[in-house]
């Protein structure tokens, strides 16, 4: 009987483990093709992976609403020749995530070559089954 007990309390903590782990690398996940969508001006994707009532912060200050968001890429308003996330880190809380990273591209603002090195700090909140930026701030170092 220990043994059984034993195995069932290894077996709970191991999948808490588990689903953590997950919705983790869920998040990675939609961080990337998010940042995939951006670098390649994937509109739906960038409409798939935001919420309506995102808030996206430049890291001169500007802040855009979804619609003025993907209207800029759309447009080549804003763009990118390179686009990387780096050195990112992930904290969960229940239906959120933290995730900080570098932000590391070559950007192409309406024909301008500007080459961009900022920290990133998004929120992401999983809606419906599915990770969705809720809000994002860039700022320099």
């Amino acid at each position: 009987m220990t043994r059984v007990k034993l195995l069932v309390g290894f077996l709970c903590l191991f999948s808490g483990y588990v689903a953590a782990a997950t919705a983790e690398e869920d998040v990675a996940i939609a961080v990337d093709k998010l940042t995939q969508a951006m670098w390649h001006h994937d509109i739906p994707a960038l409409e798939a992976l935001t919420a309506d009532n995102l808030t996206y912060g430049h890291s001169s200050g500007k802040i855009q609403t979804k619609k003025e968001f993907i209207a800029d890429i759309d447009t080549g308003v804003s763009g990118f020749d390179d686009l990387k996330m780096l050195n990112q880190k992930i904290t969960m809380s229940g239906d959120t995530a933290l995730v900080r990273n570098h932000f590391s591209a070559q950007a192409n603002n309406s024909g301008k070559k500007v080459p961009t090195e900022i920290e990133n700090f998004q929120i992401w909140q999983k809606q419906n089954g599915h990770w969705l930026l809720i809000g994002r701030q860039a700022f320099k170092f």
